[in-house]
């Protein structure tokens, strides 16, 4: 297992109140993809969408303002940001003036554009705003949850995967029985996955097999995402494929990525844990 110990999660906690962008910790991509995909020639596009319902700061006359932050960090970017040090970092904010939302949201753009390598698009939502906007709800598909199924692998096997050759269909499958584990503390994640795609059908019994079989597995969030993708890419052959998991919050923050094979920004909602 690649050794993070180095970031902020194998680290004692010290929080700090005064804004510090030096908080940020990269965390190289191809560090984590390894040898499998060339960085200027990934097998998908996509984006991690993150929220941040902890963001709060002083207005030029000292009174706290807060707010709900949306980050898309584009899955070609250098670097993810390790999860611990974006928090640490948001909690920076907490007593640094700025003279509005808008200074706020260019230095986020600034800060996170820099540590990521890429272009960092950021949104900042008042908090009526944010619920009327970002509803609670499921995309229409089949939950494959509540299947008949005896499960044995607590490891990610993609050979649970299993097709139907000459049948071609167009669905949206999803489960909210995913579970992986950070690879520096081991603390459990908890997510609902979503796949949608056109080729053959993908036995739902064995796709859920698969998903259960992450529950032992330790990786960061965007790189189980990425495994699954292309997983089901080899395994099922399917001629679309999109795999988006909506990660639920811990520290404040929500990590949701999304891999599509086609170029297209995942869908704005937020599920029933977030």
């Amino acid at each position: 297992m690649t050794d993070y110990k180095h970031t902020e999660l194998g680290k004692e906690t010290i929080y700090a109140d005064s804004y510090d962008p030096t908080l940020l910790c990269p965390i190289p991509r191809v560090k984590a993809r390894g040898d499998q995909h060339d960085s200027d020639a990934l097998p998908f596009y996509g984006v991690d969408l993150w929220t941040t319902y902890e963001l709060s700061w002083l207005n030029p006359d000292g009174l706290p303002q807060i707010a709900i932050a949306e980050f898309l960090f584009p899955c070609s970017s250098d670097c993810i940001v390790e999860s611990k040090s974006l928090k640490l970092y948001i909690n920076s904010y907490i007593q640094t003036q700025f003279p509005s939302m808008q200074a706020v949201q260019e230095r986020l753009v600034k800060d996170l554009s820099a540590v990521a390598g890429a272009e960092v698009d950021v949104t900042l939502y008042e908090i009526a705003e944010f619920n009327g906007l970002k509803p609670i709800s499921e995309p229409q598909g089949q939950c494959i949850d509540s299947q008949p199924v005896t499960i044995d692998s607590y490891q990610p096997d993609p050979q649970l995967l299993q097709a139907e050759i000459g049948s071609i269909v167009e669905e949206t499958l999803y489960s909210h029985l995913l579970k992986t584990n950070c690879p520096v503390t081991s603390q459990p994640d908890w997510a609902s996955l979503y796949i949608s795609y056109k080729g053959p059908k993908i036995d739902s019994q064995g796709l859920l097999k698969y998903i259960v079989s992450f529950r032992q597995h330790q990786d960061f969030h965007e790189q189980c995402v990425e495994q699954i993708f292309m997983d089901i890419k080899t395994f099922c052959a399917p001629q679309k494929l999109t795999v988006y998991a909506r990660y639920t919050r811990r520290g404040g923050l929500d990590i949701n990525p999304f891999r599509s094979s086609c170029l297209q920004m995942p869908p704005f909602y937020r599920q029933v844990r977030q």
